[in-house]
């Protein structure tokens, strides 16, 4: 950025959890109403701070008992709003708290940040730990043999692997970067293949970005009924120190960006399921979604939404015959692709690189004993609990991710600021706004949102 503004400095992470928090506290807190949950709530966001910060510097400069403690952190604040987002389904009384800034103020001030994260984007270098991945993507486009065991490939955990070989870009960093290698070095000048994944990753991460934020403006414009809303929600998620730190790593962004859409598109099934299955296809996790959206879709729309699902799903098994050098390798990726795998006990890391590993073994089960449950409760599901509940599961599976639990924020972010700014929605269920129709999907309910005090 120095080289379009004079005497320009990147701000460290730590100092702008420190400003950012202001900011967040003179916008969104509401002192006239101390004791009201959204004040709760944006505390909670804040408090994720400490734990990023702790892991971030851990994981940078070797400090164990930093990362350690900050895994602990986001551990227990995660926990907190794990219950929160359970219980937001009997909240009915929603009253409007708005900013208290104006929509201009908001709108500027939204767009000033996400011109300086992007340009930050645009203008770092690519980690030198993922350099690496741009030499096997090219080995994979070159149909070589692709290993099931391949740690280029389950680093990440289960998903798609060609989400896993777009390498991170570190736009902040509390100590100095690591000296590149000689062989990443080597890589990193290795000239066009290289030029190509470093710029990939930079349109990838852009552009999902991007999609995240237009998508918090819609939904408050067209499924809150307020716009102000949707763009203090947008604003929030690019002042919060997380966007700041993990800004390049498309691995977070990108899911959440196909997550955030399939909400927004709740109205059209065929639509929502498809991306539904661009997500499961791209990281697994929101697998576990299925049970709550099939459950919201059963009385109208099922069949579209699962339609949907498996669509996107068979295309991007076939992609991946594209980067197979023969029947083994195909089948690899496909199980790497579905988790079709004994749950990791080796080789953990993040929470539970610290713990005991059989632990996680009952976390696994009772997360999925939440996922399945959704698809009966709540009996009458609305679109405020398909947003609070979508948000619960992908936080929940945070508790036992095999590598870096709890910093995969982006994943339920979005959805979690929506909870938090959401109106009542009650009246937003499968049979009042969907059309009977394969395409056609009910208009908007011209009454305004009930947001009864």
């Amino acid at each position: 950025m120095h080289e379009f503004l004079f005497e320009y400095h990147r701000v460290p992470p730590t100092t702008w959890a420190y400003l950012s928090s202001l900011l967040i506290l003179a916008i969104f807190f509401k002192f006239s109403r101390l004791w009201s949950i959204r004040n709760f709530d944006l505390i909670g966001l804040l408090l994720f701070a400490p734990g990023l910060l702790m892991v971030h510097f851990g994981a940078r400069s070797g400090a164990e008992f930093a990362e350690h403690s900050g895994y602990v952190w986001l551990f227990c604040i995660s926990a907190v709003f794990l219950i929160r987002l359970l219980v937001d389904p009997i909240m009915v009384r929603r009253p409007l708290l708005e900013p208290n800034l104006s929509v201009g103020g908001l709108t500027f001030l939204g767009a000033a940040l996400l011109i300086f994260l992007m340009a930050n984007v645009v203008t770092s270098a690519v980690s030198s730990k993922d350099l690496m991945a741009a030499q096997r993507a090219h080995e994979m486009l070159m149909r070589q043999e692709v290993r099931e065991g391949d740690e280029s490939l389950a680093t990440n955990g289960p998903g798609h692997t060609w989400l896993f070989l777009i390498p991170a870009i570190s736009t902040q960093s509390i100590v100095a970067d690591e000296p590149v290698d000689g062989e990443t070095a080597q890589l990193s000048s290795s000239g066009g293949r290289f030029l190509v994944n470093a710029a990939t990753a930079r349109t990838v991460t852009i552009l999902s970005h991007l999609a995240i934020v237009i998508a918090l403006v819609l939904i408050g414009y067209r499924h809150f009924d307020n716009m102000k809303t949707g763009i203090a929600a947008a604003t929030l998620y690019l002042l919060l120190p997380y966007t700041a730190i993990w800004t390049g790593y498309s691995d977070h962004v990108l899911p959440a960006a196909i997550l955030i859409w399939a909400l927004e598109s709740y109205r059209r099934p065929l639509v929502s399921g498809m991306l539904m299955g661009w997500a499961i296809g791209a990281t697994y996790f929101p697998v576990f979604l299925l049970p709550l959206w099939v459950g919201f879709y059963w009385q109208r729309g099922r069949a579209r939404f699962v339609i949907g699902v498996l669509i996107s799903i068979a295309l991007l098994v076939s992609t991946l015959a594209l980067t197979s050098s023969d029947l083994a390798s195909f089948l690899a990726q496909v199980k790497l692709m579905f988790g079709w795998r004994v749950p990791m006990m080796t080789d953990l890391g993040g929470f539970w690189k610290y713990h005991v590993p059989e632990y996680r073994m009952p976390v696994l089960a009772a997360f999925a004993a939440l996922s399945v449950s959704f698809a009966i409760w709540p009996a009458q599901k609305n679109l405020g609990t398909l947003m609070s509940c979508s948000a619960a599961i992908m936080l929940g599976t945070q508790f036992w991710h095999p590598q870096e639990g709890g910093v995969y924020m982006a994943w339920y972010l979005p959805l979690l600021l929506l909870t938090v700014f959401r109106p009542n929605l009650e009246d937003r269920i499968a049979l009042s706004v969907l059309g009977e129709g394969w395409f056609r999907s009910n208009r908007p309910r011209s009454e305004s949102v009930d947001q009864a005090a």
